[in-house]
């Protein structure tokens, strides 16, 4: 029903150019603009496509809420990769199964949190709070990417087993939020509290 050219990260950068000095992002007393938001979050995706990131591959995402797990959420997807969130209080063995089952070989993480994740035979990890990028491109990256590529994959509670990966599409993440935006009207001024896993 919706444009499959509409991706979430492209119609980002294009909120960017609109309201560059805007803010995008509040957290405590910190404040990132639409334009700083887009320039750190293109420095990291091209960070990420030299480290082999592209279309359909999975990254995973251990981090404590903060600017620099947005950052590092919207880089995933301008590199083209498909994040996989992973929370860093859940017990060694969920996270180890999960790291294992996503087969992800790169972990975007914070050096608080580095400790607590499982070790893994072939997982290259990358600090945000401590990585350089100051070499890096700050332009949108130039990635093929379509509607049918994996944009995220969820893992369920495993409240009757192990948990199993939910993979979704760009396509179906554009939709939703496309969709939910002319169900309920909303406009610029709206604030949404969007409660998913």
């Amino acid at each position: 029903r919706y444009k499959a050219s509409d991706l979430v990260h492209r119609l980002f950068g294009r909120q960017a150019l609109d309201h560059w000095e805007a803010a995008a992002l509040v957290l405590g007393n910190e404040t990132l603009t639409y334009g700083e938001l887009n320039t750190q979050a293109n420095k990291l995706a091209n960070q990420l496509i030299t480290l082999g990131v592209g279309p359909d591959i999975k990254v995973g995402i251990a981090m404590e809420r903060s600017m620099q797990m947005v950052i590092g959420l919207l880089a995933i997807l301008k590199a083209g990769g498909a994040y996989v969130p992973l929370d860093p209080e859940y017990p060694a063995d969920r996270l180890a199964y999960m790291v294992a089952d996503s087969g992800i070989t790169l972990m975007l993480t914070q050096s608080q949190v580095r400790s607590r994740l499982p070790a893994h035979d072939g997982l290259f990890t990358l600090e945000l709070d401590t990585v350089d990028l100051s070499s890096q491109s700050s332009a949108n990256p130039d990635v093929a990417i379509h509607g049918e590529n994996l944009a995220y994959v969820i893992y369920t509670s495993g409240s009757t087993g192990r948990p199993k990966g939910a993979a979704n599409r760009h396509l179906s993440l554009h939709n939703r939020l496309a969709w939910m935006q002319e169900a309920y009207g909303l406009t610029g001024s709206d604030t949404v509290l969007q409660k998913t896993p």
